[in-house]
Order: structure tokens, then C-alpha cells, then sequence
């Protein structure tokens, strides 16, 4: 007679599904992209990993609409709910593009009580790169 192989890791030792809540992050870092079409706003911590993300997109808006300063403002609400649960206290802004969310989602970001050390443009400015396309004929 064999004896029966013993299971090594089971579903019931309750770790699964429970990782998102596990970490308690005091300090992050806030990236805005905005763009003209949409804004998306992903919460890091201070090593890169990302901790929560938004978009107008997926807080709802469709279309043109995304593009607003209102869907900015509901996408950084979304993104910084999560990660004030998680005891997220100090964070730095790192605002990258031209779009029309970037003031929206930063006054909903100091409107969330969190601490900001610092804000940064981080919108990547050519030296004179690439030739632009010939222009439009309509």
C-alpha cells in the first residue's frame, strides 16, 4: 500500500485573495497622464509597484467626455480611495501631458487630505526630435 501524496499549498488557508489589503503603504507616489482624450491616474509606492490605478474611462465616461476636466476629478476620487484605506499619508505628483484633466486631478488629489511633498511636471519635452507630419489638407 502507497501512502496518499499529501497536498503542499490548499486554497484554505485563507492567503488567496487577500494580498491587495495586506500592505500598509505610508508613502507613494501619484502619477497623472493626461491626455486630450483621457486622464489616468496610478498610485504607486516609493518603489515603483502600482498600488491602485484609475482612468475616466473606467470611472464611467465614454467619448469625448473623458477628456473633461469632471471625468480627471472622478478618476483621481477613485484611484486615491483605495490607497487612503490602506493608511497612505504622504505622497509626491508626478503630472505627465497636456490634457485638460491636469488641474482637475490635482485639486481632487489635495482635496483627499494627503500630504503632498512635492509636485512635478514630468511632461517629456522633445530637444527637437522627431519631424513632425505634413500638415492637414480637408
Amino acid at each position: 500500500m502507497t501512502k496518499p501524496i499529501q497536498k503542499i499549498g490548499s486554497r484554505r488557508n485563507g492567503r488567496i485573495g487577500s494580498r491587495k489589503n495586506g500592505r500598509r503603504i505610508p508613502k507613494g507616489i501619484i502619477h497623472v497622464q493626461a491626455s486630450f482624450n483621457n486622464t489616468i491616474v496610478t498610485v504607486t509606492d516609493v518603489r515603483g509597484r502600482v498600488v491602485s490605478w484609475s482612468s475616466a474611462g473606467t470611472s464611467g465616461f465614454k467619448g469625448t467626455r473623458r477628456g473633461t476636466p469632471f471625468a480627471a476629478q472622478a478618476a483621481a476620487i477613485n484611484a486615491i480611495r483605495t490607497i487612503v484605506d490602506q493608511g497612505m499619508q504622504r505622497a509626491e505628483v508626478m503630472i505627465k501631458g497636456p490634457g485638460l484633466g491636469r488641474d482637475a486631478a490635482l485639486r481632487a488629489i489635495r482635496r483627499s487630505g494627503i500630504l503632498l511633498s512635492f509636485v512635478r511636471d514630468v511632461t517629456p519635452m522633445p530637444h527637437n526630435g522627431c519631424r513632425p507630419p505634413k500638415k492637414r489638407r480637408v
